[in-house]
């Protein structure tokens, strides 16, 4: 069976879910967060709705959806998603997009393209976040695939070459969508870059040209537009830190403080949009004959000028862009009233940052740009358009 070769990193099939229910309701840690979450209900009950399910898809839309749209429904405003129409229901597609949160960047996208109808997607999702086996049980469940991080450099080759190819396997023959991110790790201050090396992997898997291998997995660029981030605090901290000790690492605490952060943090409106593949662009670049290091380099920058041209802005952008230059500029975008909200909103956060040597001046500008970035970048692209 072709997917075994991908055992170590590959979803869960539809058959394991006996087996991985087992092993989830026997992990203590995974039996109290659920108890959580479902208060009074007998965990042998929960086993039984689990079980129920008869298939991943199945367990997605009972379980999964429901969850995440309460989740939505108390730490948002709204949660919106356009660009549906560009959407063919029966092509796989790998969504492109930029990385706000370390958890609900695709859940948040899964249930609203449940919500229009569509099938659910595979997850890229790393290692590093595997802090736990029923962690890893769960994503996996959830139709997530592990990509291995820090690995020596020969592993990482072997390591980026496996899970290439499985996503190809997993879009051209299982014809199933696929979620990533358009680099490693959230962009601390919301500056979203392609970056290159995402698609130097993307391109191992196919077997032709850089331009027909990237064409094969329709790549479709999403953009993600929150008018408030959770973690915009632990971001500025961590950048602070950075600054202070170049060989500051987060550890296990911290990613974890981060993942409940970003899922139980208020975030205002959310919004994707959608846009058009762009297989036939890259099928075009690939005819000009250009050498493989400036294609890839002229189709991250298609991805970026798509994620940044769609984006979604708020009231708050107009307003950090102008608190950071110290102008007027975008005065027009927004009122006093929300000046003054957004002024608190920003100070409330920085009150959290705990730090012994506490650089306010630092800070503020790093969430500012946060906040100004999207914005910064949208005009750029609209004005190259």
């Amino acid at each position: 069976m072709e997917a075994q070769r991908f055992d170590d990193i590959r979803s869960y099939f539809d058959e394991e879910i006996p087996e991985v229910a087992d092993r989830l309701f026997n992990d203590k840690r995974f039996c109290t967060i659920l108890s959580s979450i479902y208060p009074g209900m007998p965990l042998e009950k929960l086993k039984e709705k689990l079980l129920s399910n008869k298939s991943i898809g199945e367990f997605q839309k009972t379980i999964i959806h429901p969850l995440v749209r309460a989740l939505s429904d108390k730490t948002t405003t709204s949660l919106d998603l356009s660009g549906f129409k560009y959407l063919d229901k029966n092509q796989a597609y790998t969504f492109v997009t930029n990385h706000r949160d370390i958890i609900l960047d695709s859940a948040f996208l899964d249930i609203l393209l449940i919500e229009k109808g569509l099938e659910t997607f595979e997850i890229a999702i790393g290692d590093n976040l595997l802090i736990y086996p029923w962690i890893k049980d769960l994503v996996r469940l959830n139709r997530s695939f592990i990509v291995k991080r820090n690995l020596p450099l020969r592993q990482q080759l072997s390591a980026s070459l496996e899970l290439s190819s499985y996503m190809h396997y997993v879009i051209n023959d299982r014809n199933q969508s696929i979620w990533i991110a358009q680099r490693e790790g959230r962009a601390k201050d919301a500056d979203d870059r392609t970056q290159e090396s995402v698609l130097k992997m993307l391109n191992l898997g196919g077997a032709g040209s850089v331009s027909e291998n990237l064409a094969s997995i329709q790549i479709v660029p999403v953009s993600i537009s929150y008018e408030y981030d959770p973690c915009d605090f632990l971001k500025a901290k961590e950048m602070q830190q950075k600054r202070d000790d170049p060989m500051y690492r987060k550890n296990t605490a911290d990613d974890l403080l981060n993942m409940k952060t970003g899922l139980m943090g208020f975030k205002g409106r959310v919004f994707y949009k959608v846009s058009p593949c762009i297989s036939e662009e890259i099928l075009k670049m690939g005819a000009a004959g250009m050498h493989k290091n400036e294609l890839l380099e002229r189709i991250a920058k298609l991805i970026d000028q798509r994620i940044h041209v769609n984006y979604h802005l708020y009231p708050g952008n107009y307003i950090a862009a102008d608190m950071y230059d110290g102008l007027d500029r975008f005065s027009h975008c927004y009122s006093a009233k929300e000046r003054d909200h957004f002024a608190e909103y920003l100070k409330q956060q920085l009150d959290k940052i705990d730090l012994k040597q506490k650089d306010e001046s630092f800070l503020q500008k790093r969430m500012l740009e946060m906040y100004a970035n999207p914005l910064k970048n949208k005009l750029d692209a609209e004005s190259a358009l």
